[in-house]
């Protein structure tokens, strides 16, 4: 079961280059439609980044994956099923500042859709 699983020691948030920007210059990520919607911000683990870029970003350019350490979030982070994906992925009830961001993480496009590429 998902929730009887260890968690990971980070967790990602995929943003454009241009959000990112305007994160470190706001000092906030900024969220989405998507997460206004279902009232948190969306993430992934690392095994789950990948696949969430080539889903929902394929046509992004400039995607970044936003390393952040769980324990730096951990208290309003729940792991919950996405039916859609068969998973328990990290979701933030709660801001997400930008200094909590440890590293953000160049995605490179690949021919099936993105890898991890350099530190930015």
């Amino acid at each position: 079961m998902a929730s009887e699983q260890a968690h990971p020691e980070f967790v990602y948030r995929l943003a454009t280059r241009e959000e990112w920007g305007a994160a470190v210059k706001s000092g906030a990520v900024p969220t989405r439609d998507i997460d206004e919607r279902d009232g948190y911000f969306h993430l992934s683990t690392r095994a789950q980044a990948l696949e969430t870029a080539r889903l929902y970003f394929a046509d992004a350019e400039d995607l970044l994956a936003l390393e952040i350490p769980l324990s730096e979030i951990a208290a309003a982070t729940k792991f919950e099923l996405a039916p859609k994906r068969g998973e328990a992925f990290p979701h933030l009830y709660g801001a997400l500042a930008a200094t909590q961001v440890l590293r953000a993480i160049r995605l490179d496009r690949t021919a099936d859709g993105f890898a991890f590429g350099d530190v930015l």
